[in-house]
């Protein structure tokens, strides 16, 4: 429908007939499935589960819950719907509720049209604009989400309280023809919850003791965590049983598609996108980080582990690579083992500790958890150092551990030059060729990356000892670390050091 129509004679004379919400996103929806357009844009790892349900939800005409633990793009799907609306749609221009010209529901569209009839004006309302987006706070009143009296509004026009034109709308009544959004529903209050079962149900509000029958014409969305209905509060019975369609939406099930994710989330500049190479296993160890935090008997597994996690940990590996870039002087560089460093305060954030948890602390928990992604990849390149302890006659590893034994120790800090950080590696004995007979291929980058590698994994199958560095890791004999550890801490202590910080 062309949007240059300016009156209602004219738009009744173009053969326009209107439609609700709910049929406009069903219309399209199938024009858009007939097309072969099967998913939404921008949301990876739904295409079998949550989008069908989704789009069975549209097709039968329901009000939709989306149900999931936080960071499993549940705002995302909601503000992509506004695609499946028509591109224009009219209203009687100057109406606070966008009333639509041939089923007008507010006075001043009926009393427009009433005394101008077809030359009643016309505005047009472009789809961008039909979405509201409401966040469900304990502050939030019945007045903001449905209306109140306005003493001022009535006095003005001398008109009693029981007349609809002293009313002053809410967020939900402003939203007619749009799609509405509650985020955190279980948020709001239960009586402000109560509220919107008429709305729901009966198209009606009431308002300072008196109803008044408003056939709103909306799409809601409402998103919830199942943490919430135990922590803050619950979704009313009534309520949820109002809401036609429950959508249970999860973690990606795998890392490709929680690489996908974070790539397409994460935002970089051009600078880093061109100087700073990424290296797949590192990518790869972003992302087990998440599935070993969701994993781990230190983490709240009803609190979840949102994917914003490993967008803000993969933004600061960057970063933390162009940083050593720039002190540097440097051109270009490949992200470390070492940089994991950085990744440190993008995650002590995002976990929530249980109690076991909480004792260690968020720091020490990270650790563990960037440790165990590392020891879960580790055998993909490299032979498993578990089989290789058991085997004496064929351990690939017994030059370095023996280095090690000797009393030899090495630090690998984030801010090490190029030239530095390779010749670190290189002072242990039979650590390049190792990594030259298990990857020929290899360019210079992706060899001193696997050589570091060899270094957490030998610590993480207790081969190696590895201390957490402020800057860093130091790598030591194993023996010789239990054999010192009482004089460690007690020197960390008179240093100002927790214990925490070394393990």
């Amino acid at each position: 429908m062309t949007n240059d129509i300016t009156t209602l004679g004219a738009l009744k004379a173009s053969g326009y007939k209107p439609k609700s919400i709910k049929d406009e996103l069903r219309d399209n929806l199938i024009k858009r499935l007939k097309a072969g357009n099967r998913t939404i844009d921008g949301i990876i790892g739904y295409d079998e589960t949550v989008i069908p349900d989704l789009f069975t939800a549209l097709l039968s005409q329901h009000n939709i819950l989306l149900l999931g633990l936080r960071g499993q793009a549940k705002t995302r799907i909601a503000r992509q719907m506004v695609d499946l609306l028509d591109e224009w749609v009219p209203y009687v221009a100057g109406s606070d509720l966008y009333d639509d010209p041939f089923e007008p529901i507010s006075w001043f569209a009926r009393n427009e049209i009433q005394e101008k009839g077809d030359d009643t004006i016309i505005a047009w309302l472009h789809r961008s604009e039909r979405y509201t987006e409401k966040l469900a706070t304990p502050d939030v009143t019945v007045a903001d989400l449905i209306g109140d009296v306005d003493p001022i509004k009535a006095a003005a026009l001398k008109l009693p309280y029981s007349d609809e034109r002293v009313i002053h709308y809410g967020l939900i009544p402003r939203t007619h023809r749009q799609i509405f959004v509650i985020n955190e529903l279980p948020d709001l209050q239960a009586r402000i919850q109560v509220a919107l079962f008429n709305i729901l149900e009966e198209k009606d509000i009431q308002i300072r003791g008196f109803k008044l029958r408003l056939p709103l014409d909306i799409q809601f969305i409402f998103t919830a965590n199942p943490e919430d209905y135990t922590n803050r509060g619950s979704i009313v019975t009534p309520l949820k049983d109002r809401i036609e369609s429950q959508i249970l939406t999860h973690y990606p099930k795998d890392p490709e598609l929680s690489k996908q994710i974070t790539h397409q989330e994460a935002r970089l500049h051009s600078d880093q996108l061109s100087k700073i190479t990424v290296p797949e296993m590192v990518k790869d160890l972003v992302e087990q980080i998440a599935f070993e935090a969701r994993n781990s008997e230190y983490v709240d597994k009803k609190s979840g582990v949102s994917a914003r996690l490993t967008i803000s940990a993969f933004e600061n590996l960057i970063s933390t690579a162009e940083r050593r870039l720039l002190l540097n002087n440097e051109e270009s560089t490949s992200v470390r083992l070492a940089d994991f460093i950085g990744v440190i305060p993008a995650i002590t954030g995002k976990i929530e500790l249980v109690y076991e948890g909480e004792q260690e602390g968020p720091a020490k928990v990270t650790h563990i958890l960037i440790g165990k992604a590392i020891k879960t990849l580790a055998t993909n390149y490299l032979p498993d150092p578990e089989k290789a302890k058991k085997s004496k006659a064929n351990n690939q590893y017994t030059d370095i551990i023996e280095w090690f034994g000797k009393g030899n120790t090495i630090a690998i800090a984030d801010g090490l030059s190029n030239s530095d950080y390779a010749a670190a590696l290189r002072t242990v004995p039979g650590l390049e060729d190792l990594i030259k007979q298990l990857q020929p291929r290899a360019d210079e980058a992706e060899r001193l990356l696997l050589m570091e590698l060899v270094l957490h994994a030998l610590s993480e199958y207790s081969l190696l000892s590895k201390h957490y560095l402020t800057n860093g890791f130091e790598f030591k004999d194993m023996f010789s670390s239990l054999f010192n550890a009482s004089i460690d801490d007690e020197e960390d202590d008179e240093r100002g050091y927790s214990r925490d910080d070394r393990y």
